[in-house]
């Protein structure tokens, strides 16, 4: 891994690739239950390979990401890397009695998750991570699934609170230097838009709405954020998984099972990819980066073979004759920058 643009204005450019980041939501038993010595090992592969972005959660098996992450991360050089988090949820003990709901994590800390995107909320949510990683530094923190999906009929509530009062408590933090930079990160990109409207946010992290697969952050959200100098970190490119594995009925997309028509539309964009001799994920992941806005993107690994393998997807070269033929076909927008 070559080294690339920082992910942000107010990150300094590192020894190693910032375009390529590790996403350790699977560390927290996303899809199975990781040992930690397994969690060690991915970890530990990751770094000799030259990841130096690293990007986790409170959520993430109620802690256990930012537990495991921290006690890998504490033993390295604090220049070497850069580290974010999120805030909007903070842990309490279960009650008496209490049986805490899992929330899809195969096997999370025995903790309730408190949701609360008010000043006090993310202060204390930012507290505890600050108590698991054991680092000295945060440099990014997103304001976390501060979307319509996640919060259904309290959205509102919750999107006030996180413009009125939460973010403030960050903003108060920047500028006390405690954080370098600011970031919501979610799933709609709409919502991302009219956030960045409101609140001086340094990044975006958008979940699966930038993709070779679909691109509804092309109409609004990525030319706001390129006007406004904010920095997009592109996940969930793969779609939750369509666009690794060969499509299939009923293949995982946007967590769940995919419809019959993203399905056949994920054929379409893999045998364009064969002609060519490339593999769609290493397509999948180039994709993101033809948009000057974009500045990162980050990729899940809760197995130790898919950290080179994402490696090689990443470093793969991606002839500009297959962009042309996805458009040619249909696949992708007439207008949609590629790299």
């Amino acid at each position: 891994m070559t080294t690339a643009l920082p992910i942000s204005q107010t990150l300094s450019a590192k020894p190693l690739s910032e375009r390529f980041g590790f996403g350790a939501s699977g560390l927290g038993t996303l899809t199975w239950d990781v040992p930690d010595d397994v969690a060690q090992s991915i970890l530990e592969e990751a770094w000799s390979l030259g990841f130096r972005y690293y990007d986790t959660s409170p959520l993430y098996g109620f802690g256990l990401s930012e537990l495991r992450l921290g006690r890998f991360l504490r033993n390295k050089p604090r220049d070497q890397f850069i580290l974010s988090t999120k805030v909007g949820r903070y842990f309490v003990p279960p009650l008496p009695g209490q049986t805490p709901d899992r929330a899809g994590w195969i096997r999370p800390q025995p903790l309730v998750p408190v949701l609360d995107y008010t000043y006090g909320g993310f202060m204390r949510s930012l507290e505890q991570s600050y108590n698991r990683l054991g680092v000295s530094a945060i440099d990014i923190v997103y304001i976390h699934d501060l979307d319509r999906r996640n919060l259904k009929g309290d959205f509102d509530r919750y999107y006030h609170d996180a413009v009125n009062s939460g973010f403030r408590a960050l903003d108060d933090l920047r500028r006390a230097g405690v954080v370098k930079a600011i970031g919501i990160g979610l799933n709609e990109a709409d919502v991302a838009a009219d956030f960045i409207r409101r609140c001086d946010v340094d990044l975006v992290m958008l979940a699966g709405r930038y993709t070779l697969l679909e691109q509804p952050a092309l109409d609004d959200l990525l030319p706001e954020a390129q006007r406004r100098g904010v920095g997009v970190v592109n996940v969930g490119v793969f779609n939750s998984g369509i666009l690794v594995k060969p499509p299939e009925a009923g293949g995982s997309y946007d967590y769940g099972a995919a419809p019959a028509e993203i399905i056949e539309r994920a054929r379409a964009i893999k045998a364009v990819c064969d002609e060519f001799g490339v593999e769609m994920p290493a397509a999948a992941i180039h994709f993101g980066f033809g948009h000057p806005a974009v500045k990162a993107a980050l990729v899940g690994m809760s197995r130790q073979k898919a950290v080179a393998q994402n490696v090689g997807w990443f470093q793969a070269k991606i002839p500009a004759e297959l962009w042309t033929t996805l458009k040619d076909r249909g696949l992708l927008a007439r207008n949609t920058p590629t790299p």
